[in-house]
């Protein structure tokens, strides 16, 4: 998705990322809990908890952290979480998916709400952008441990549907970018482990089906609109259909 992979390098640019570290330590954590908390601590029995903690070791969450958030949800944590997904418009038209885990309902949408509504978007009704997207299994793994041609060869026969390439700068190294249908990601998960280690992410994903181009003049707000959704507590994923060009990136930089 153009939008994320930039908007994650200018956040890096920014010096933000110790702060965009902690922060997705934070969301990793409560997944992790709230996976355990519903299907049990065994990962091996539990297909959620098993791909949220693939998901933390693959942005190097240290096992103790993984361990305590797992101990928390056995050790009698009585927060009662519940799965929400809301739909918006963002400027420019885009389309935006955010992903909520929350105790407090009316908190969550209160919140989503007056995020789109002071960045220049609009919430929307539950369906009116997710026909946009695919829901897919996304996993990623660094360039440096397998050329394009192994990467694809071993990713189709372990069960993916395709796989793309994300080219890297001096800050961040490029990443092979595998899709799965969604029932299909912790099978092609095993089989690209075993062969290439613990992936850097592997998660089910919306996926724009086509993206938006964003003029300049409404880069700054799309870009204050998705940080402003992802800094909310309540908040675990935030998809958009948004491209921006380098130019205008480098702008925002």
């Amino acid at each position: 998705m153009a939008g994320h992979s930039k908007w994650a390098n200018i956040q890096h640019r920014k010096g933000r990322q110790d702060a965009v570290r902690s922060k997705l330590f934070s969301k990793l954590s409560k997944e992790i809990s709230i996976a355990a908390k519903l299907g049990g601590p065994d990962v091996d029995a539990n297909p959620r908890l098993r791909l949220a903690v693939a998901n933390a070791k693959g942005q190097s969450m240290p096992k103790d952290n993984i361990q305590r958030a797992i101990d928390k949800a056995a050790g009698g944590d009585d927060s009662q979480y519940e799965d929400i997904r809301y739909e918006g418009f963002g400027p420019a038209g885009i389309g935006v998916i955010v992903e909520v885990s929350t105790d407090n309902r009316n908190r969550a949408a209160s919140e989503v709400r007056t995020a789109f509504s002071k960045n220049g978007g609009n919430l929307g009704e539950t369906g009116s952008v997710a026909f946009m997207f695919d829901n897919v299994g996304e996993i990623r793994f660094p360039l440096s441990v397998a050329d394009e041609d192994a990467m694809m060869e071993a990713a189709i026969e372990g069960g993916a549907d395709d796989v793309t390439s994300e080219e890297g700068d001096e800050e961040n190294e490029g990443q092979h970018v595998v899709y799965t249908a969604r029932e299909d990601l912790m099978d092609v998960v095993a089989a690209l482990s075993s062969q290439y280690g613990d992936p850097t992410g592997a998660k089910l994903i919306w996926k724009p089906q086509n993206l938006i181009d964003v003029p300049g003049d409404k880069a700054g707000t799309v870009m204050k609109l998705m940080e402003v959704l992802d800094d909310l507590d309540d908040v675990q994923n935030v998809y958009a259909n948004f491209d921006i060009s380098d130019e205008d990136m480098a702008n925002l930089g």
